[in-house]
């Protein structure tokens, strides 16, 4: 593996982790995390692909998070990696990061073979944080990062109470959160800054594979529908038995529904 290195549009540097080879996927991480999210999926696809992994800016350690964050500073970002790539690729991104994946296309269609985004919580019908996220905003400016991911969880990726208490209560993963706090409310605040509605993607015609577990929350795949009814060339995908963290229960499922999508689009 090697880290690959691209100049953005602000002139900010931005690195990838680069490993395998054949055709190229370009993966764009979750929230929560950074490029190492996705170890066990891309494991699965080296053998036969190139799988280039962005390290979001604001998950990078030690970032400096300058407010507002905006997802075209993200889709800046992806597309500087993706012309250091090079064509043909699937541009593969999960949750918020495929709210910045499909930002990128929008910018620039031509640069991808395809899209493979797996439930990007996109503002279709309503903001995402809204006022959850300003009580967040609020723990956070409280120094309480805990309590920030805490309402993250529940209140705007809506997990299961029970779910979100049982996470909570091991000391790992309260500190897991806290690290990443003030980037995940930041992105939070970025994709509601992209206002409500889907209108924007109407022409975006690039072959999109649209991904949604069962078990996730009934509001991701509310806002898979709304984007599939607007895509012009997009179908959906359902991971059966999985919900919004496939690529931590079910890598080989994914890594599969991955390749599935990359036969479709990429040649050779």
């Amino acid at each position: 593996m090697t880290e690959l290195h691209a100049s953005s549009a602000d002139g900010r540097t931005v690195t990838a982790l680069d490993d395998g080879s054949g055709p190229n996927l370009l993966v764009v991480h979750p929230g929560g995390g950074d490029a190492t999210a996705w170890d066990s999926v891309a494991r699965r696809l080296t053998d036969d692909f190139r799988v280039v992994r962005i390290h979001r800016r604001i998950y990078a350690p030690g970032a400096d998070i300058t407010l507002p964050h905006s997802m075209a500073m993200e889709a800046a970002d992806v597309l500087a990696v993706a012309e250091v790539v090079g064509s043909p690729m699937l541009l593969v991104g999960h949750s918020s990061g495929a709210v910045a994946a499909l930002e990128a296309a929008v910018l620039a269609p031509s640069s991808f073979a395809g899209l493979f985004l797996y439930e990007p919580p996109l503002p279709t019908r309503g903001p995402i944080a809204g006022e959850a996220g300003a009580r967040a905003r609020a723990a956070l400016d409280a120094s309480d990062p805990v309590e920030a991911m805490r309402i993250h969880m529940r209140d705007i990726v809506r997990m299961p109470v029970s779910t979100v208490d049982a996470m909570f209560a091991d000391a790992r993963v309260r500190a897991a959160f806290a690290a990443h706090a003030d980037a995940q409310i930041a992105d939070d605040e970025a994709i509601d800054a992209l206002g409500v509605g889907t209108d924007r993607f109407a022409d975006l015609s690039v072959p999109t594979t649209l991904v949604q577990g069962d078990l996730s929350p009934a509001h991701l795949r509310e806002r898979v529908a709304d984007l599939a009814a607007v895509l012009p060339n997009a179908r959906t995908l359902t991971l059966t038995g999985q919900g919004h963290i496939a690529h931590l229960t079910a890598p080989d499922a994914l890594a599969d529904a991955v390749r599935e999508a990359a036969g479709r689009v990429l040649r050779g």
